[in-house]
């Protein structure tokens, strides 16, 4: 079928329903002679008459009444197809890829998706928990959230929230060495450090003093290259080590760990959302977007 005869069918069933080119013309935002050209080039090439025509009135001849029928149908599928696509657009379906390192997807993310998929049952989930910065294009990733170097000029983001780093203990740690009171004091104690994955690097511990940062690397008792490996050792009650609040806060809650130099702990890096520019107007994307808009997780 060629574009033609199905934009002539198109016009031809709209005459014939509403029994006018005027009508038809308004009915699909062109001109009555568009629509008259459109129905003659029909008759053409189908060889029939589909209209009797007066000055005053339009009518299906015996031919055009058999053929008005099929060609309703095939406008009402042309129609169901741009509703179909509508729906499409705005109701979240599908497989979403989401990238995050493993303490935010710990702790941030996976707690709130049974809530996300509760609300939309069509989505499935894939979550992907990494310390290093993949690539999201070329990963096939829609949404990450990432703390730190946000910089790349092909991805949308929005701040999520901030992230609160302090040093913690274990209630029997502290009872059988003491309390630090100033981060200057560390030296005397056993602690647990960070060691990234990406460059080797070990975590500078960093505490306010006044109206100035200071960094600390501790000469560390253990290390290890997982973050959840350090809070897990710390709350064992291996030594001192320093922990996002978010990833501290269940265990503060039930007893397993105490802050430790509260007083000098910073604000880190913000927690960050990003996406594709090209999964921008995914409705996946944008639902779970909007859900941790709409209820960040605490950073405290």
């Amino acid at each position: 079928m060629t574009l033609g005869r199905l934009t002539g069918l198109i016009a031809f069933a709209r005459a014939g329903s509403l029994g006018s080119y005027a009508a038809a013309a308004r009915a699909l935002g062109v001109t009555p002679s568009a629509i008259s050209k459109s129905v003659q080039r029909l008759e053409q090439q189908l060889g029939v008459a589909l209209f009797t025509r007066t000055t005053r009135s339009l009518t299906l001849t015996s031919e055009g009444r058999e053929l008005h029928e099929r060609a309703l149908r095939l406008l009402h599928d042309a129609e169901e197809i741009g509703q179909v696509a509508v729906r499409a657009r705005g109701q979240p379906t599908g497989n979403l890829r989401i990238a995050a390192s493993l303490p935010i997807g710990m702790h941030v993310i996976a707690p709130m998706l049974p809530t996300f998929r509760a609300r939309y049952p069509a989505v499935t989930i894939d979550l992907r928990l990494d310390d290093r910065h993949v690539d999201l294009i070329e990963e096939g990733i829609d949404v990450a959230i990432r703390i730190g170097d946000l910089a790349d000029s092909r991805l949308l983001s929005r701040r999520l929230m901030a992230m609160h780093l302090c040093a913690y203990a274990s209630p029997a740690y502290l009872a059988a060495r003491g309390t630090p009171r100033h981060p200057e004091e560390l030296a005397a104690h056993d602690t647990i450090n960070l060691r990234y994955q990406s460059n080797g690097q070990m975590f500078r511990w960093p505490f306010r003093t006044g109206e100035r940062v200071i960094e600390i690397v501790p000469a560390a008792a253990i290390v290890v290259d997982a973050s959840e490996a350090a809070l897990a050792a710390i709350v064992a009650g291996g030594g001192i080590g320093m922990a996002a609040t978010f990833a501290a806060a269940a265990h503060v809650a039930t007893g397993r760990l105490v802050p430790v130099l509260a007083d000098f702990a910073v604000e880190g890096h913000a927690v960050t959302m990003l996406w594709p520019e090209s999964r921008r107007a995914n409705p996946a994307v944008k639902a779970f977007v909007a859900m941790l808009v709409e209820t960040p997780p605490a950073s405290d």
